[in-house]
C-alpha cells in the first residue's frame, strides 16, 4: 500500500544517510519529493538512486542546492519547489552538522555554524512554507532532532544546544499551526549507521552499543519508517511529539 499518494514533499540534507532513506520511503509510496542538499555530485547520486524508486512514471524527483542556513535562499528554494510541485505537503528538516568540542575550548565560529544549520534552518524552512500551508489547510511538518537534545552530551554543547532548540520549536510550531490542520513532530535518533557516526573510534562505538537495549546500532531507514507515520494520515491525531527512535537507549 503506497501511504503518500497524492502527496509532495520537500527533505532537506537529503543526498546521503537519513535524509536519504527518508525520501527514497516517500518516492517508494508515491509522493512527489523535492530534496535540498550542498553537495551537487551526491545530490545527482541520490537522484539517480530516487529516481529508480518511483512507482508511478509520472512522479517528480528532483533537487536544489541551498545553503539552509541563508534565510534567502531558502525563500528562493520554496519558491522553486512550490513552482514546480505546486505544493508542499511535507516538510522534513534533516539537515544538520557537528563542530565537536568541550565548551572551554569551543570557538564562537564552531558554536555559529552549528546553531545556524542545525536551528535556524528550521526556522527558514518553516516560516517559508507556513502561508502555503496555512491557506491549504493541512500539512505536516517532521523535524530531525536526536537523544543528544533530550539527554545532552560532553563535548557537544552546541549540537546538543541546536536539537533541543529545535524540539521546543517543534512544540511551539504545533500550537500555532494545530487551528489550520497542520502537525508539527520531531523525530529523535539514537546512534545510527551514517556518515557522522562513522568516524567514531571503535571503542566509543562499543560504549554506545552497551547503552543501548536492543543491542544494535540504527540504520538511516529505522528512522525513514518512523517519518513515513508521522508524514501518512496513520499520525493524523499526532502533533507537538517526540518520537524517539533509539533501540531504547533514553527510556
Amino acid at each position: 500500500m503506497q501511504l503518500l499518494n497524492g502527496k509532495s514533499a520537500l527533505v532537506t540534507g537529503a543526498s546521503a544517510g537519513i535524509g536519504k532513506a527518508i525520501a527514497a520511503i516517500y518516492v517508494q509510496h508515491g509522493a512527489d519529493v523535492a530534496f535540498v542538499a550542498t553537495n551537487a555530485e551526491r545530490a545527482e547520486n541520490a537522484l539517480k538512486e530516487l529516481e529508480s524508486l518511483k512507482v508511478r512514471p509520472e512522479q517528480k524527483v528532483f533537487y536544489v542546492l541551498v545553503d539552509v542556513s541563508k534565510s534567502k535562499e531558502v525563500d528562493q528554494a520554496v519558491e522553486q519547489v512550490l513552482q514546480k510541485l505546486g505544493k508542499v505537503d511535507i516538510l522534513v528538516n534533516n539537515a544538520g552538522i557537528t563542530k565537536d568540542n568541550l565548551l572551554m575550548k569551543m570557538s564562537e565560529e564552531d558554536w555559529d555554524a552549528v546553531i545556524d544549520i542545525n536551528l535556524k534552518s528550521v526556522y527558514n524552512t518553516c516560516k517559508a512554507l507556513t502561508r502555503p500551508m496555512m491557506k491549504a489547510r493541512s500539512g505536516t511538518i517532521i523535524n530531525i532532532s536526536s537523544v543528544i537534545g533530550l539527554t545532552g552530551n560532553a563535548g557537544q554543547a552546541n549540537y546538543a544546544a541546536s536539537k533541543s532548540g529545535m524540539i521546543g520549536f517543534t512544540k511551539s510550531l504545533a500550537k500555532e499551526l494545530a487551528s489550520r490542520g497542520i502537525r508539527a513532530n520531531c523525530i529523535a535518533p539514537g546512534y545510527i549507521e551514517t556518515q557522522m557516526t562513522e568516524v567514531l573510534p571503535p571503542a566509543v562505538k562499543e560504549a554506545v552499543l552497551a547503552k543501548i537495549p536492543l543491542s544494535r546500532i540504527g540504520k538511516p531507514s529505522d528512522i525513514a519508517q518512523a517519518a513515513l507515520y508521522l508524514a501518512s494520515d496513520m499520525s493524523g491525531y499526532v502533533t507537538g511529539q517526540v518520537l524517539t527512535v533509539d533501540g531504547g537507549m533514553v527510556i
